[in-house]
């Protein structure tokens, strides 16, 4: 399933046998148009065949002229035009005949495939598949014509095949390498050296499937893929007027035309392959057609003449994929079991299903779509698919068990099958639903002329065991020649005093002495056959019982990758839940993890995960993610959560949640608030730190005296976003970080002293002797917006929390508090030197920073409580010096917006978006390399890193390199051993390692030359090895 650009259908036709399937059909075309397989211009149709057997050749005539004649009205004709064909990319799939191992079809065999690259999280059938190799392998290059592709097939397809399309005419059949074993009972082509086909084989003789060997002993198969060009689809088009052909298409048969069987490849293809004479072609007839009466032949010499006449001077290529596969979908058990386990496999696979006891299932078996609970068993070579099932049940070798659910589990208790196929089928009987079960043995052929068996015994046998009779199965006077498996009436549809389950055909396994009662119930029973069967299955029903169940299952692997905090991502199935229409069950599974557990961590993955299900479910029409969360509605459910009552706050936050989910902006609105909440959890985690913080009381300096602190900026090297929280302590933060001083100043500070006014006295500026904000708290209430990053002065007041000095909670009030502890209030000032936005803040690399000097790399943990431990790093004698001579800081004039870039941050790690992930690991682990490169005192080793630590910056943050900086850092590459601009980067200050030392002038030389690179200054840096300072200074009037 590739993301590479892919073929913009105009087109894309899916044909179906029975009417019943068109609606169906027709929306499982658009539900993947929703999930963006299908590009959102393509026109979708699902085409019922004309007549049930018109063959692959008739049904492709028939598409092509619906295609034509949709787009012929899209283009304002009142008549079909070939003309709408000339710019036009079509796609014709076939579903073709009935499959006894899926009531939907082979397009809709469900694989065991899982794509976790997918946007949006399903079930993968063959038909997704098939379209993915078409859109993304098969079709890019190709002109405009028409594609068609059969879906009764297992494709294997290299990214590049390697196909040509330079001055392409005619048509172009795809082949794939076969043994030739495997020609004998399939099609083949002969070409010559230059790609032209000179005739094509159907079960062909040793001497036949020899000369189409290629060099490697391999030969080309039909795999049912062909393409028209323009020209050729013109010329088949044409035919859909002139009899008997126009029988083919639903025009010729509403006008009374005697339908007619024709094959894509034997016949319409054909007519076109070098080697072929007309005499040959008119006598020949196709193998899906099978024998028939003289006037059939008279009839379908005829079509072929026409097609002939119209086609013959079409030129037909083949394109060989020598590393593809092929195999077709038979109709044997033992082949369809064997396309869907792998023997090799050290162990079972397991696909879009959640299973209690993996254990139990054995290496060589598959799970697919499934819900098993309790002890479920499965032996080598069996694949349960659909199905919800209870243990204790054991599965034998050789089964294939589809289509049952939790009431039929009781069925299977007693019971260990063995070389089985049981399904559950959906049915409507005139108009009503129901429930039948069908089974047969793995040995048993489907097949008219096939072995005599059932339930892998002799009929003789089975008569004998079960004392069901010939007559019970067919009708005296039916003939022996179609007395087989796909005629006999076995199979219940309907009890006349109960429901049915499995047991109305496993009794048949084990007869037991009951006095007769199962074959009673069973002969008492309505039955049909299997062919009887097939026109009664009710496949809506069960494609929508197939998406019940892929939700039950993901509702449980959502749970279980929340509670075991597993970095698998969400937002695949949280999309699959929007597309869906049902991201409420979604929703109450994350409301039952956030309230159940008592990992804060936990809740506030679940509460993200609630926010990207409502901007999700908004589809972008609610504008942007990021922004306020302080609504007056939510105050409620924020403030159980800032209590600690996390069962309340969740359900306080659901009740808020149902009011806002009616429009777009509104969804937006919430998740918003969403977001805010998990927060405060966040907030929490993070606080639980405070446990490895400790206080001694000292004496109190005297009132009016001022206490400065002042300590160093710093310099991420490597390892940042993992000090900031939750991934701190989700994934384990390593950092390694340098204290400077720029232009030889330490350009932080603070300065604190006691007032007489129980109050808090808040001041902000940008060095220690200018003030750009007061703040002035005289209650409880102006502390409140602590925890809002955006609020005057909030660091200031959550350090006052944070430290002790004040309990935000406290029935006490602000100035009771300062009083009884203190005897009054503090004033309290803050300087930065550093540019607003400069990115020399961040996580706790911020705080390790500036408390501790030097070189050294903080690291904590994936657990809570949240613990920093800080290691120095010794670097050779004088490469200080060195290090200080090289290092420069460039501001680049930007300012960075890092809260908007934090909550992107945030939002994809919460949502475990595998390329966050695996590049959060990697800042990790490049930290304790680029700590090695600082103990070598390597200059060029550390540019390296870097040069990557900016890499995975931009991974990190896509948008965080404005293009002005890019221009910057392109200028100055030539002169650095490497560059990366400080925090998560978006402006601010660009730190570099240059390639000579104290190059300050040097630079600002270079780039005065250059124009358009805005408000940019130089400054001096040099390693800071003293940290944070503390000194008093005396009383001064209050300002």
């Amino acid at each position: 399933m590739e993301q590479t650009k892919g073929v913009d259908w105009t087109v894309i036709i899916l044909t179906c046998q029975y009417k019943d399937s068109v609606e169906v059909f027709q929306r499982e075309l658009e539900v993947r148009q929703k999930r963006e397989q299908i590009p959102a211009g393509t026109l979708l149709l699902a085409v019922e065949d004309p007549e049930t057997r018109v063959g692959s050749g008739g049904a492709t005539l028939n598409a092509l002229l619906v295609a034509a004649e949709h787009l012929s009205a899209r283009a304002g004709f009142t008549v079909v035009t070939s003309d709408v064909l000339h710019s036009a990319w079509i796609l014709i799939l076939h579903t073709g005949r009935d499959f006894p191992f899926d009531d939907c079809g082979r397009a809709f065999t469900c694989l065991p495939v899982e794509n976790p690259q997918a946007p949006v999280e399903a079930l993968v059938y063959n038909l997704d598949c098939l379209l993915d190799i078409m859109s993304y392998r098969l079709g890019p290059g190709s002109p405009p014509g028409v594609w068609v592709c059969s879906t009764d097939m297992l494709l294997s397809v290299p990214p590049n095949p390697g196909i040509t399309w330079n001055g392409f005419r005619g048509a172009r059949v795809i082949a794939f390498p076969g043994s030739t074993v495997y020609a004998r009972s399939h099609g083949i082509y002969l070409t010559d050296s230059q790609g032209f086909v000179l005739d094509i084989y159907y079960q062909g003789t040793e001497a036949e499937i020899q000369q189409c060997a290629r060099p490697d002993g391999q030969v080309p198969l039909v795999s049912g893929i062909a393409f028209f060009s323009v020209e050729t689809a013109e010329h088949l088009l044409a035919t859909h007027v002139s009899p008997p052909l126009d029988a083919c298409t639903y025009m010729g048969l509403d006008s009374g035309a005697r339908p007619v069987q024709l094959s894509l490849f034997f016949d319409i293809l054909l007519c076109m392959a070098r080697n072929v004479s007309r005499e040959d072609f008119l006598v020949g007839r196709p193998p899906e057609m099978g024998q028939g009466d003289a006037d059939v032949e008279g009839y379908l010499q005829g079509a072929r003449a026409e097609l002939w006449r119209e086609l013959r001077g079409q030129l037909l290529t083949m394109a060989y994929v020598p590393d593809g596969s092929y195999s077709y979908m038979t109709n044997s058990a033992s082949e369809f079991l064997h396309s869907l386990t792998f023997p090799e496999a050290p162990k079972a696979q397991v696909v879009h299903s959640q299973v209690e006891e993996l254990q139990l299932l054995e290496a060589g078996s598959s799970v697919i779509s499934c819900l098993l609970e309790g002890p479920v068993r499965l032996d080598p070579g069996s694949v349960l698919q659909h199905c919800h099932l209870q243990g204790p049940i054991h599965i034998g070798a050789g089964c294939f068990v589809s289509g049952l659910d939790m009431t039929q589990s009781k069925a299977l208790h007693d019971l260990e099958l063995h070389d089985l196929v049981l399904q559950g089928h959906d049915v409507r009987l005139h108009g009503t639903p129901g429930r039948a079960f069908t089974l047969v043995g793995r040995l048993d052929s489907w097949e008219r002329q096939g072995t005599e068996t059932y339930l892998n015994m002799s009929w003789s046998e089975f008569f004998q065991k079960t004392g069901i009779r010939n007559w019970d199965l067919w009708d005296p006077d039916t003939p022996p020649s179609d007395r087989c498996l796909l005629t006999a009436r076995l199979f219940p549809v309907l009890h006349p005093s109960r429901a049915l389950g499995p047991r109305d055909m496993l009794w048949m396994l084990d007869p037991q002495e009951d006095g007769g009662k199962a074959l009673w119930a069973w002969r008492t029973s309505w039955r049909l056959s299997w062919e009887q069967l097939q026109p009664c299955l009710d496949r809506a029903t069960t494609l929508a019982s197939r998406q019940a169940l892929f939700f039950r299952q993901a509702l449980h692997k959502a749970r279980h990758v929340l509670e075991a905090q597993q970095d698998l991502s969400l937002r695949p199935l949280i999309w699959a839940a929007v597309h869906d229409g049902c991201p409420g069950l979604l929703l109450a599974t994350l409301d039952q993890v956030a309230a159940g557990t008592r990992d804060p961590g936990v809740a506030a993955r679940a509460l993200a995960c609630v926010a990207d299900v409502l901007g999700c479910w908004a589809k972008g029409r609610g504008g942007l993610r990021s922004g306020p969360a302080a609504n007056p509605g939510w105050i409620r459910p924020f403030s159980y959560l800032e209590c600690g009552d996390l069962p309340r706050g969740v359900e306080a936050l659901a009740q808020e949640r149902d009011k806002w989910l009616s429009r777009p902006a509104l969804l937006v609105r919430a998740a918003r608030h969403y977001e805010g909440a998990g927060q405060i959890l966040v907030r929490q985690a993070v606080m639980s730190a405070q446990r490895f913080v400790s206080t001694e009381p000292v004496e109190l300096p005297a009132p009016g005296q001022w206490v400065v602190a002042e300590c160093p900026a710093r310099v991420d090297f490597s390892g940042g976003w993992s000090d900031t929280p939750p991934l701190a302590y989700e994934l384990g933060g390593a950092v390694l970080g340098l204290a400077v001083r720029v232009d030889g100043r330490r350009p932080i500070g603070a300065k604190a002293r006691r007032i007489s006014e129980p109050d808090l006295w808040l001041a902000v500026g940008p060095r220690q002797d200018e003030i750009a904000m007061k703040i002035v708290c005289r209650s409880l209430d102006d502390l409140q917006d602590y925890c809002q990053p955006h609020a005057p002065g909030a660091l200031l007041k959550a350090a006052f929390i944070c430290a002790g000095i004040v309990s935000i909670h406290s029935k006490l009030s602000l100035h009771e508090q300062l009083l009884h502890t203190f005897g009054g209030g503090f004033e309290l000032h803050t300087w930065s030197e550093l540019p607003h936005g400069s990115g020399l803040g961040g996580g706790w690399q911020d705080q390790v920073g500036g408390l501790m000097p030097g070189i050294k790399v903080g690291r904590s943990q994936a657990q809570l409580p949240l613990k920093v431990e800080v290691e120095e790093i010794t670097v050779p004698e004088g490469f200080v010096q060195t290090l200080s001579d090289h290092l420069l800081l460039v501001y680049t004039g930007k300012t960075r917006l890092a809260r908007n870039m934090l909550q992107d941050v945030l939002r994809s790690w919460y949502a475990r978006l595998p390329a966050v992930v695996q590049n959060a690991h990697s800042l990790v682990q490049h930290t304790e390399k680029c700590a090695e490169a600082f103990r070598q005192g390597s200059l060029p080793l550390l540019g390296q890193c870097l040069t990557l630590y900016w890499e995975q910056k931009k991974l990190m943050a896509p948008g965080c390199e404005p293009l002005a900086v890019r221009r910057m850092m392109n200028i100055l590459a030539p002169h650095v051993h490497g560059q990366s601009l400080a925090g998560a980067g978006g402006g601010g200050f660009l730190y570099l390692l240059t390639k000579e030392p104290r190059q300050k002038e040097s630079l600002e030389a270079l780039l005065a030359k250059t124009e358009g690179l805005g408000n940019y200054s130089i400054h001096l840096v040099e390693v800071d090895t003293q940290g944070l300072s503390l000194h008093l200074l005396g009383s001064e009037t209050s300002t």
